[in-house]
């Protein structure tokens, strides 16, 4: 006898839902979807990560690396429901395609396991889903795994949720392994059978008493939210099976609480279960549509999720149907009244698109070339401007690469081709840094950048070389000079002849640049004194030291000329001849970057991190308590540009893949010493190269 359907008083829903499946780096996301799929008979076969062959993760990237790194879609049927799970990568370097996917789903199955290693990533994922609003079941996976009682498992995870999570099952042990678990709200017991329906069995007897404490836990926690249930408790009185299955769901769609499911994805433990409580108390489209603002649209309205480029296909836009219905050839209009036209309506299921004819409210669909439509884009046939349910937020990026293509002959199609990379993935962005001349990718870390860098070359052609980005030294002097510039040179017929005198004087840190004249009695006419400065300027673009000089002043304040020689590219030939006399006896000293950081880590790594930014010569401004987040603490520094370039490789290193930061320019603080030796004389290296 297998699982059997727990009943409501206002029987299941029914209805195309959209669930995402969410949670940790390595929680097992990918094994679940992939049980999920096998269990409802979308797949024959359960394939396994490690073999690469699972539906999801079948980018060339995610199976050369062995992790999510896109989402993927699969379709499924569930007791006459229709399902869309939505896998979404783990690792914090990926995680903005979550964005997209949770303002347009219904629920999301939450993935995680008995490891308080992961306590910091769950806290990030769930943060995200009450950002969204998101409904959310938490599945304890890799039970069979796990050592210690799950209660203590729940109160370690609690901290990370800001919503009670609520135990449904308790597990049955024995040897120390979960064979089976009771479910508190039907009561019943169940023996996990490998890849098959669980087989229902009476509540063991050394078990009773837990049940009833489990059962009564469960149930005062639904009571906080149901005074009639309350009453019943405090009266010693059962509550009616109905009452507790529509409170489970009420208060799951309302986001009161975070129903907890457990099971083994690898082994198909728990699957059908976690099945039926998506059928029975998930929301879908009815309840979805006013959380997102658009109840009662009398109009067809998707939400994009996700933009592919396919190799044959063209563009295609993952979309979810949020209100009426789509046919091949519906013409939409975006946020800014341009219109879309749908050419193709397609069942995804994990890398293979299936054509179908229509799709209706409630459906994930994939739509073909909606050239112009973005992800985070709510589209809509109402003419005009659509609003946007959820414009999409860009995590900002923390690491760069200056970028270049490896063949020159492929420079062109570089920029294009990592236009469609960056819109299948909106967290890479390409930076032409008008400072140091360079084209620099920047991205969430060093895997992502590698993953978009072997997505450009797998599916467009293009070898790209990468090398870290420059940084933008400048220069200043620290003493005054008096210089002249003089440029004469006759060469038949009309000559070139310009003379200056340069008063040239440091000035305060951030003032830039200044020009003045204190010419009298025309010994420079007028007209050349523009031509002076532009000489001045054009030194200024590099400095003795290699680097464009900034914080100083120049006054001419003398200077001679010739009636016939003398011409505009004369007296800037002589500005120039000036000040490159000037610099080098002005103290010229390298100036660097100074940026202020703000690191967002678990607390418990707050003194490492501390740590590491003094060793990278950072100044510790102080830490706080990060606000709404438990747990949690804000460093905020003042360091070297230089410094912080690879600064989240140790950060992510030091805080279990969680700890990210922010920084924004600070100001220019002088460098002496080896440090400034070695920059100089790399730059000096680099040009003679």
């Amino acid at each position: 006898m297998g699982d059997t359907d727990q009943s409501t008083a206002a029987g299941p829903a029914t209805g195309p839902r959209s669930i995402a499946i969410v949670g940790p780096y390595l929680s097992g996301k990918t094994t679940l979807l992939e049980s999920i799929l096998f269990r409802t008979g979308a797949i024959n076969r359960q394939g396994k990560v490690a073999d690469g062959n699972t539906v999801g993760d079948a980018a060339p990237e995610a199976r050369a690396h062995g992790m999510s790194v896109e989402l993927n879609c699969a379709h499924a049927d569930f007791l006459g429901d229709t399902y869309t799970f939505i896998d979404c990568p783990g690792s914090i370097e990926f995680s903005q395609d979550q964005q997209a996917v949770l303002a347009a789903c219904d629920a999301a199955i939450v993935v995680c396991e008995p490891d308080e290693k992961k306590v910091p990533a769950l806290q990030l994922i769930l943060k995200t889903l009450d950002e969204y609003d998101v409904p959310r079941f938490l599945f304890l996976n890799k039970i069979d795994k796990a050592e210690g009682r799950v209660r203590d498992v729940l109160d370690m995870l609690q901290p990370a949720s800001a919503h009670p999570l609520v135990l449904r099952q308790v597990p049955i042990w024995e040897n120390g392994i979960a064979t089976g678990f009771v479910d508190l709200a039907l009561e019943r017991g169940y023996l996990y059978r490998e890849h098959a329906e669980s087989e229902v069995i009476d509540v063991p007897s050394e078990l009773a008493d837990r049940k009833s404490e489990a059962r009564f836990s469960m149930l005062e926690k639904l009571a906080d939210y149901d005074d009639e249930l309350m009453e019943a408790l405090l009266e010693d009185m059962e509550p009616p099976r109905d009452q507790v299955f529509n409170d489970l769901s009420r208060e799951l769609t309302e986001g009161l609480i975070v129903p907890v499911l457990i099971g083994s994805a690898e082994n198909g433990n728990g699957i059908l279960r976690l099945l039926k409580a998506l059928r029975h108390e998930a929301p879908m489209i009815d309840r979805t549509a006013p959380r997102l603002g658009i109840e009662g649209s009398e109009e067809t309205v998707i939400q994009i999720i996700k933009t592919f480029h396919t190799s044959h296909g063209g563009k295609l836009s993952i979309a979810r149907v949020l209100a009426g219905e789509l046919t091949d050839g519906t013409t939409l209009f975006d946020g800014s009244g341009n219109s879309v036209r749908i050419s193709g309506i397609f069942q995804v299921m994990g890398q293979e698109p299936a054509k179908i004819s229509s799709a209706k409210a409630g459906d994930t669909v994939g739509l073909g070339r909606l050239e112009s439509a973005a992800t985070g884009q709510t589209l809509s046939t109402a003419k005009g401007d659509t609003p946007q349910i959820a414009p999409l937020k860009v995590t900002p990026a923390v690491y760069g690469l200056a970028i270049s293509a490896s063949d020159r002959k492929d420079e062109v199609k570089l920029s294009t081709s990592l236009q469609k990379v960056m819109e299948e993935d909106p967290s890479l962005s390409l930076d032409h840094n008008a400072e140091t001349h360079e084209m620099v990718l920047w991205g969430q870390g060093e895997m992502h950048l590698r993953v978009g860098l072997e997505r450009l070359e797998g599916k467009y052609g293009i070898a790209a070389d990468t090398r870290p980005r420059k940084v933008a030294y400048n220069e200043t002097i620290r003493k005054p000079v008096t210089e002249r510039g003089r440029h004469k040179k006759q060469s038949g017929g009309h000559g070139q002849f310009g003379d200056v005198v340069i008063d040239v004087k440091p000035m305060p840190r951030g003032t830039g640049f200044m020009f003045d004249d204190s010419i009298t009695g025309g010994v420079v006419p007028k007209q050349y004194i523009p031509a002076v400065r532009n000489g001045i300027e054009d030194f200024l673009r590099q400095g003795p030291l290699g680097f464009p000089v900034v914080d100083v002043s120049v006054t001419l304040t003398d200077g001679s000329y010739h009636a016939v020689d003398s011409s505009e590219q004369a007296f800037k030939t002589a500005g120039r001849i000036g000040m490159q006399a000037a610099l080098p006896n002005a103290a010229p000293v390298l100036l660097e970057p100074i940026v202020h950081v703000q690191v967002h880590v678990p607390s418990d790594a707050t003194s490492r991190i501390n740590q590491i930014v003094s060793q990278r010569r950072g100044q510790l401004l102080g830490y706080d308590a990060r606000e709404g987040w438990p747990g949690w603490d804000t460093v905020e520094a003042q360091m070297p540009e230089a410094e912080v370039q690879n600064l989240i490789i140790e950060l992510r290193s030091a805080t279990a893949g969680v700890g990210t930061f922010t920084y924004t320019h600070d100001h220019m603080q002088e460098l002496t010493g080896r440090e400034a030796d070695q920059i100089v004389e790399a730059a000096k290296a680099a040009e003679a190269a």
